[in-house]
């Protein structure tokens, strides 16, 4: 159920930029988020170890110098970023929300679900719905949950494609975080660490290429 990874940057051009530097691929424009105060880029994430990431994508998201300081804080703790980090990840259930419902039944309540929309730069409003990333739910390693509708999702528009080595996380207490991805039927090895972190590892142009 993979949709995809948060890559969210204090900075987005830089983020960018430095993200085709380190894996050899330039992420596309995906659009602007009015009224947020956001932008992103998009790479998709191409199957290289990872089951189900042939459809999952990265997002770069970042202030956006063209709109004006939201009302509201950004999302993913992006004005508090002094660098960026894989802030979160997103699952795509069949039923967005029999999938809520089922999850709170296991004891744990994904939050209210949100209709979304961005413009393309092609001028193209898409739609969504989702559920807020919580933030304080092992501070990212819970995901949120994406219904992209009639709406064809990232993946299908051709973006450029990285390689997908692997996806996990690191927790002091993972047995903390287990019991909401198992309620979420979320996939995610959680280890033991000394830092609550989420990391991936794409297959780079001169070798792995870590973000966390």
């Amino acid at each position: 159920m993979l949709d995809h990874l948060v890559f969210a940057a204090p900075d987005l051009a830089a983020a960018v930029a430095q993200f085709a530097e380190l894996t050899g691929v330039r992420p596309i424009a995906g659009g602007r988020h009015v009224g947020v105060g956001t932008a992103n880029y998009l790479v998709g994430l191409s199957p290289a170890g990872v089951d189900g990431a042939d459809s999952a994508y990265l997002e770069i998201i970042g202030p956006d110098p063209e709109q004006p300081e939201p009302a509201a804080p950004r999302p993913f703790g992006i004005d508090e970023l002094t660098a960026p980090r894989l802030a979160s990840w997103a699952i795509h259930p069949a039923d967005l929300d029999g999938h809520v419902a089922a999850a709170r039944s296991h004891g744990y309540d994904p939050g209210p679900v949100r209709a979304m929309s961005r413009a393309a730069p092609d001028g193209e409003l898409l739609h969504w719905r989702l559920t807020w990333a919580d933030l304080e739910a092992g501070a990212g390693l819970v995901p949120f949950l994406i219904d992209w509708g009639a709406t064809p999702a990232p993946p299908s528009r051709g973006l450029p494609q990285v390689g997908l080595v692997s996806f996990e996380a690191t927790h002091p207490h993972p047995e903390r975080v287990r019991p909401a991805l198992d309620a979420l039927a979320a996939t995610l090895p959680v280890r033991a660490g000394n830092r609550v972190a989420l990391t991936a590892v794409l297959a780079g142009r001169h070798g792995p290429v870590v973000l966390t």
